[in-house]
């Protein structure tokens, strides 16, 4: 066989592995660190570009406009109102009113979203500014004020939490607005619950990519490295009540299936 030849089986193997059917899909834990670990490094510090708000485009379902809950209820088991806080264009956590969720249900999605960390600044590590953006109510993009506030590289704003740490730490002081676009695909599962594709997102913070493309290991948590679970192919977005008050405005999504 030329040279030439074997280069391109090679090359090609992946994609053929992938057409056959890949026995395990799901990607090992690639690091080396325990979960939450403090001597794994953190990513570089960035200075993201001026920030600019991003409209909806014309086919977006908005969902939070920052006059209205309505398209949003309670997680608790009465999945009533939200309860959250609603001023000067943001909605902003109501402490101890738990998460809220969307009242409808999304698959794949392009998500636009713009938080902002409490002022003044208080508390460090995980105990400062702590939310989260929830696809389908298990996977975590982390939402965290990272700003001058060292905690564990699995658990920082961008990250997947527990799993990945962003790529670099692009926010912004507590003072400004950040944004997230992220496109999110769901798993698939077979008629048993077996995982035939993981879930996959591609994350960018403040205009800089910080996740790539990334499949996750399971569903996000705490402490522990959680198996997938058979679920629907569509559920609620949800955003978390970690008794600070951070801010939300100009969400939006695209359905992408």
């Amino acid at each position: 066989m030329r040279t030439s030849s074997l280069l391109l089986l090679l090359s090609l193997a992946p994609a053929l592995a992938g057409a056959q059917g890949n026995p395990n899909p799901v990607p090992a834990d690639p690091s080396r660190w325990p979960q939450h670990s403090m001597e794994r490094p953190r990513p570089a510090n960035v200075t993201p570009g001026p920030f600019a708000t991003v409209p909806a485009p014309s086919d977006a379902i908005v969902l939070m406009d920052g006059k209205s809950l309505a398209k949003w209820r309670a997680t608790d088991s009465a999945m009533g109102p939200a309860r959250w806080t609603i001023a000067n264009g943001y909605v902003e956590v109501a402490p101890g009113t738990g998460a809220i969720a969307t009242r409808d249900s999304f698959g794949d999605v392009q998500l636009h979203i713009e938080w902002k960390s409490p002022v003044p600044a208080v508390g460090e590590s995980q105990h400062r500014g702590n939310s989260g953006v929830f696809f389908m109510g298990t996977y975590e993009v982390q939402i965290l004020d990272t700003y001058h506030n060292d905690t564990y590289a699995d658990g920082m704003a961008g990250g997947f939490y527990g799993q990945f740490p962003p790529l670099v730490n692009p926010i912004r002081p507590p003072t400004e607005w950040n944004s997230y676009d992220i496109v999110f695909h769901r798993p698939h599962f077979d008629a048993s619950g077996k995982v035939t594709a993981p879930a996959r997102m591609t994350v960018f913070f403040n205009g800089v990519l910080v996740q790539d493309d990334q499949a996750l290991i399971g569903p996000t948590s705490h402490g522990e490295r959680a198996p997938y679970e058979a679920h629907a192919d569509a559920l609620p977005i949800e955003l978390q009540d970690h008794e600070f008050k951070v801010r939300f405005r100009n969400i939006w999504v695209r359905r992408l299936e």
